[in-house]
């Protein structure tokens, strides 16, 4: 049995293949002919009737509806979200109120935790003690009468973070105290305009720090000095337009069979002399620039520096053709500002963007594999929000959560994603109130999380990510092509560490434990433990919070046998941590549908 196979230990690989099992387990398409395009090899577009399309317009159907769209739009479904969403009677009312919540800082609890830092600062274990609270939500640890209700808000950040990618590992500014001014960007910026979080992102000392380009300056040959193209890369690559020129759909376009570069050598290198002259605020001198870990400059934009820019040069940007983007090629004599600008305007409004970038916070929120239709609509958004604006995300992240593709109670094939191991940390913590007796979140070290999980927030091995949005596994996947990001995570090491961490979470960690110090976070059985002398109503409970209603017949057969098997003369204890961690480790779950 798949549960049982998991609870024992199943190899890494095994573990893959079950999780795979679980995403695939759908009809099997028709053989690819030899030699199709790769565009016929994409998920086949869903079905949108008038009775998908109404979807999104109707009141929330059911308590399993609600849980399946909190589990793409918050950090894990509770019972009293689930409660609150259905009092609304509607996704897009959730949506509004959210968008209607004030951001929360993590630099702020960050501030508050320590007013007056030392020289040494804060460790990454506060930074993280901040991202949890913010996405745990509820009330403020440090600050009374402080609720953190920005759950969408809070998630979409944690999406691009892992887009617009910076690492505080093995970095001096893994400190907190810059980084967490980083997240704030995210936080108050991803659901504004993408063309001012770009510009934001370019010009935190963060970003600069991690891709080179704070004291990046202009060329001088008799110094040896030449323009660092590793931002100019990586905002084309990774964080705008990509590596090829995409149709609206997010296909590549091809000509004569190939795809088609969306910018080459020449590109990057003017965009490398863009990127000078800028350094931290206040700088002394230019080359030798320093802050401390705890200089405020670290938290505010880069200044610029006119004497090291590289003005003397034209810079070739971005073309399309057919399209007249804005700058094109800029002429020499620019400020470090006005060509700035003019580069962000170049890539901002380049075709690839919308698709590029709707695409990745699809996957990041829904689904791996979404339509090509799916991808359309959401790109659409970003071209045009319906009033004449470009880039308004809070238009992006709506078409995405309200999608048919996304809201039909028929998904569409292939349809789900795998869960990151962070989020179903959060997952669980969320649904079973999860507090700590002090009211702080204080997490253990980045290396515990990286050890058992894989991840922890801001804390990606590179610029790539955990996972790479193309990840295809080997195997029936490869055969069908289809992305798995998250599954790059899967490995004999991760797996057996990530269940024990469930167990260990499960079996100490709670408020019936005394011996928890009061900074330790304890889930809170006593709402369900009840239940647990009757196992039926217990996986009713569980099979909402962390399934959706999504639990298929084999599977809670398999888990009401072992519950009955399990001794129930302590008070629910057992059976409800048994339950749990069963659960947790099954590919049913890892999979979110």
């Amino acid at each position: 049995m798949l549960i049982a196979r998991i609870r024992t230990g199943a190899p890494g690989c095994a573990a893959m293949a079950l999780l795979t099992l679980a995403l695939t387990a759908c009809e099997r398409p028709a053989p690819t002919p030899p030699g199709a395009r790769e565009s016929q090899l994409a998920t086949p577009p869903l079905a949108v009737t008038s009775q998908t399309r109404a979807v999104s317009a109707t009141a929330v159907e059911s308590d399993a509806a609600a849980a399946r769209f909190l589990a793409q739009a918050t950090f894990g479904p509770t019972l009293e979200d689930i409660a609150h969403l259905r009092s609304l009677g509607s996704y897009e009312r959730w949506i509004d109120e959210q968008f209607a919540q004030p951001p929360s800082s993590h630099a702020r609890y960050l501030h508050v935790l320590q007013p007056d830092p030392p020289d040494t600062g804060l460790s990454d274990d506060q930074r993280l003690e901040g991202w949890l609270q913010m996405a745990m939500g509820g009330p403020d640890g440090l600050t009374p009468g402080l609720h953190h209700k920005d759950q969408l808000r809070q998630r979409v950040a944690f999406a691009l973070s892992e887009i617009l990618v910076i690492s505080a590992a093995g970095m001096q500014q893994r400190a907190g105290f810059s980084t967490s001014s980083y997240y704030d960007v995210l936080v108050e910026d991803g659901l504004g305009n993408y063309r001012t979080l770009l510009e934001r992102v370019t010009l935190h000392p963060a970003m600069g720090k991690y891709l080179s380009m704070l004291g990046n300056e202009k060329p001088d040959p008799l110094l040896n000095i030449r323009p660092d193209e590793n931002y100019a890369r990586e905002v084309m690559q990774l964080f705008s337009v990509g590596l090829v020129r995409l149709n609206p759909n997010g296909t590549p376009i091809r000509v004569d069979g190939k795809t088609v570069p969306t910018y080459g050598q020449d590109t990057i290198q003017g965009f490398a002399h863009v990127f000078t002259g800028w350094s931290y605020r206040d700088c002394v001198r230019f080359r030798h620039c320093k802050a401390s870990r705890v200089d405020p400059v670290r938290e505010q934009p880069m200044a610029a520096y006119p004497e090291f820019h590289a003005s003397a040069q034209s810079k070739q940007l971005l073309q399309y053709p057919g399209v007249a983007l804005p700058g094109g090629v800029l002429a020499a004599g620019g400020t470090p500002e006005s060509d700035l600008r003019a580069a962000l305007d170049n890539i901002f409004y380049h075709p690839n963007v919308g698709p590029f970038i709707g695409r990745q916070l699809i996957q990041r929120l829904v689904t791996s594999n979404p339509s090509r239709p799916y991808v359309a609509r959401v790109a659409a958004k970003f071209d045009d929000n319906g009033a004449g604006v470009r880039g308004d995300m809070k238009a992006v992240v709506k078409a995405i959560l309200l999608d048919p593709e996304a809201r039909t109670a028929q998904a569409p094939e292939h349809f789900g994603k795998v869960r990151e191991p962070m989020l179903r940390l959060t997952h669980l913590w969320r649904a079973m109130n999860a507090r700590s007796r002090s009211g702080r979140y204080v997490a253990r070290s980045p290396d515990y999380y990286q050890r058992n999980l894989g991840q922890y927030p801001l804390g990606s091995p590179s610029v790539f990510n955990f996972f790479r949005p193309d990840f295809v596994p080997m195997g029936e996947m490869s055969e069908l092509r289809l992305a798995a990001p998250e599954l790059s995570l899967a490995n004999d090491s991760l797996m057996p560490a990530t269940n024990n961490l469930w167990w260990s979470l499960l079996r100490s960690f709670h408020t019936g434990n005394p011996d928890q110090p009061d900074h330790a976070i304890l889930m809170d059985y006593r709402r369900d433990l009840p239940l647990a002398a009757d196992p039926d109503a217990l996986l009713d409970r569980y099979d909402l919070l962390f399934l959706s209603g999504q639990m298929s017949p084999a599977m809670r057969d398999v888990l009401l046998r072992r519950l009955e098997d399990t001794r129930n003369d302590d008070g629910g204890l057992a059976r409800v941590q048994l339950a749990l961690y069963l659960i947790l480790n099954s590919p049913e779950y890892n999979v979110q549908k």
